[in-house]
């Protein structure tokens, strides 16, 4: 686990803050607006590169693992979201649309540091990454005609093309780069080690921008905040439980339920702001939503890392296999 990977919180949090500042100033705040999706794509563009898709192979090598990983990121967890959006957001229609496409897109970059941190199978968690990113791209437009479009109309169109601008395109361009310098040792050497450590600078500068285009609005609506706390900590809870249970049926060793229960509870809020600031432009409380999760998520990550150290200790001392 890299130096940035390690502060990616404080990196973050800095971000919110410096955006917060900024937008104080008023030209700033008009225009910061612009600079939210071109950040993101070459956040997503460095995503979509670092992540070599011959893993499929690997993942498909442990059918109960993919399985479990599946099942639960792609089937339980929308409906869960969903469950969860309509008790605690339902007075609040844009949150509870930001809330679910927080929580349909499984993580493809800091649960690995955090598996690493709790001695889970960092390996086992990396071979399910390219499946888990593929099928959140092609869900996720998906998830939300069934389940924000019960919420509030979405335009099939404007869907359409904001998939194409913030993900395709990215996605597209990544693999050209990588099919046109494949034989070159600069692409291993120079380009994909850069867009490694630089994609969480890309994504601190768009959410620096969001904050500084949005920063007066959450200012004056913080509640937010409070709003959004209860649904997200209760999804991060039920899910910990679910992987907890699932790896003790399916006789997953430590390591395999420690990945299990990162993958299952690490969202992915990049892919899902990069579709918020396009196919809703006029919803800013969405994108602030798919924000404001990953600065409650992360100190949740290190809890959950901490709480199966703790489990793992406990259980072997007393003899038990771990």
């Amino acid at each position: 686990m890299g130096t940035l990977d390690k502060l990616q919180t404080f990196i973050i949090l800095i971000a919110v803050g410096l955006g917060l500042l900024l937008g104080q100033v008023d030209t700033i705040e008009q225009h910061a607006e612009n600079l939210i999706t071109p950040f993101l794509l070459l956040m997503l563009y460095g995503l979509f590169l670092t992540i070599p898709l011959q893993q499929f192979k690997i993942a498909f090598s442990n059918i109960k693992f993919l399985g479990a990983n599946t099942i639960i990121n792609f089937i339980w967890t929308p409906v869960l979201a969903w469950g969860l959006g309509s008790i605690f957001l339902f007075d609040y229609l844009a949150l509870w649309i930001g809330f679910i496409m927080l929580m349909v897109t499984p993580c493809t970059d800091w649960y690995l540091a955090f598996t690493g941190i709790a001695k889970g199978n960092v390996s086992l968690s990396t071979s399910v990454l390219p499946i888990n990113l593929i099928l959140q791209v092609v869900l996720l437009p998906v998830y939300l005609l069934l389940f924000a479009g019960t919420i509030q109309s979405i335009p099939i169109s404007t869907l359409i093309e904001s998939i194409v601008i913030v993900l395709v395109i990215p996605f597209a361009l990544a693999h050209l780069t990588r099919f046109l310098l494949r034989k070159k040792s600069v692409l291993n050497n120079k380009i994909i080690p850069f867009f490694g450590n630089a994609q969480i600078l890309f994504l601190s500068l768009a959410i620096m921008a969001m904050f500084a285009s949005q920063g007066s609005y959450l200012l004056r609506n913080l509640e937010v905040v409070y709003i959004l706390i209860i649904p997200v900590l209760l999804f991060f809870i039920i899910n910990y439980v679910v992987g907890r249970f699932v790896g003790r049926l399916l006789n997953f060793s430590y390591e395999d339920s420690v990945s299990l229960n990162m993958t299952i509870i690490a969202r992915n809020s990049p892919v899902s702001l990069a579709i918020a600031v396009t196919a809703f432009p006029d919803q800013p409380l969405i994108a602030l939503a798919l924000v404001i999760g990953p600065l409650i998520e992360l100190p949740v990550l290190a809890i959950v890392s901490q709480l199966l150290l703790f489990t793992r200790k406990k259980n072997k001392n007393k003899g038990y296999p771990v």
